[in-house]
């Protein structure tokens, strides 16, 4: 570590300048943290480095890490623990150093190798999508952040986050897949739906899917995330035994337990999988349906009864021609240049490897 340490401050080294990384350490930089160096690899890193850390040394990684009280490690997840044990390997890491990691997948327990060095270890995951920019600054103010750490040094953890206007949430070691698991369904999944039912509505000769479904969709995410801060949370043990949460805001016909207006939903829908090869539509309709079903009856919305006339609606045989089962395969799903997860044919930018989230794994 060089330089005179600051009272209550620590030199911050930044490795890896991704849209998180580099985010990070400007908020940290703006807490009064000095960023004492930066490891950035590709050109687009390099030129976000100079965007959001101007005047830091774009140094290796192990200088970084020689150089720094805090060592941020916003690198990809699959890249984390190799790239600990390396520097483990060559003496990098300092007794009494932080080191702090940003992956949602993981807890302390991947940063061993440094913890044998005597490292504070930290896993300090945000909870939002990240743009790379200065935007992200006044983003990061009510983020909640995923602290993992040991106990006596959760604190720093815990005060680090409030420090870039965040809200620290204690998650256990153990727990943290499931954790990452679950923003991934809830983001990513949500990102799929939008997707199918933009393809659907094209399909029906809409102009504008996006538009049409803007304000719907608002609506509805605001009054689930709004069901699920104010009920009861759910219970480990089931749907049965949950509280009644998220599904409390649920609208529509599954709700009024409409099974003709689910039957015609699963028709043309269908009709839409075989004359696109846009299959995942109905399946994902079907799956999501049947769910939707067995929550709202567990949280006493439906009766038996209403509920039961629901799911057999979802489990009679597609009466479209063509129309596979639900164990289809779907490979190769959807046609070229459609709205959805069908177009595999578009080009793909080469990723950062800096990068510690790509867009498609932004939780």
């Amino acid at each position: 570590m060089s330089g005179e340490r600051r009272p209550g401050r620590l030199g911050v080294g930044v490795v890896g300048a991704g849209r998180v990384g580099a985010v990070l350490g400007s908020a940290l930089r703006a807490a009064g943290h000095p960023v004492v160096a930066v490891s950035a690899i590709s050109a687009e890193s390099r030129e976000r480095a100079e965007q959001l850390l101007p005047g830091v040394p774009v140094v290796d990684v192990p200088e970084v890490v020689r150089r720094s009280e805090l060592v941020l490690l916003a690198v990809p997840d699959d890249a984390l623990e190799g790239l600990v044990t390396g520097l483990a390997d060559v003496g990098a890491w300092q007794m009494g150093q932080i080191v702090a990691h940003t992956s949602g997948r993981y807890g302390v327990g991947v940063l061993a190798a440094a913890r044998s060095a005597g490292v504070i270890p930290l896993a300090l995951h945000p909870a939002m999508t990240f743009t790379g920019t200065s935007l992200d600054l006044a983003r990061l103010v009510g983020c909640t952040f995923a602290v993992t750490a040991p106990g006596p040094v959760l604190p720093i953890g815990q005060a680090l986050v409030v420090e870039v206007g965040g809200e620290p949430v204690v998650v256990a070691e153990e727990a943290r897949p499931l954790y990452h698991a679950a923003l991934a369904h809830g983001a990513n999944h949500l990102v799929v739906l939008v997707a199918q039912a933009a393809q659907a509505l094209a399909a029906a000769g809409v102009d504008d899917p996006g538009r049409v479904l803007g304000p719907l969709l608002s609506a509805a995410l605001d009054g689930s995330l709004r069901a699920a801060s104010a009920g009861a949370p759910a219970s480990p043990g089931g749907v049965a035994s949950g509280g009644p949460g998220a599904i409390t805001a649920l609208t529509g016909p599954v709700r009024r337990g409409d099974a003709g207006t689910v039957r015609d939903h699963v028709e043309v829908l269908g009709a839409l999988g075989a004359g696109t090869g846009a299959v995942d539509v109905p399946l994902s309709y079907r799956t999501l349906a049947r769910a939707a079903t067995s929550r709202a009856l567990a949280a006493g919305l439906l009766d038996a009864g209403a509920a039961q006339t629901l799911l057999d609606a979802l489990t009679e045989p597609p009466r479209v021609a063509g129309m596979p089962e639900d164990r289809a395969a779907l490979d190769g799903v959807g046609p070229p240049g459609a709205d959805g997860p069908g177009d595999h044919g578009a080009a793909q930018d080469a990723p950062d490897p800096d990068d510690d989230r790509t867009q498609e794994d932004d939780a």
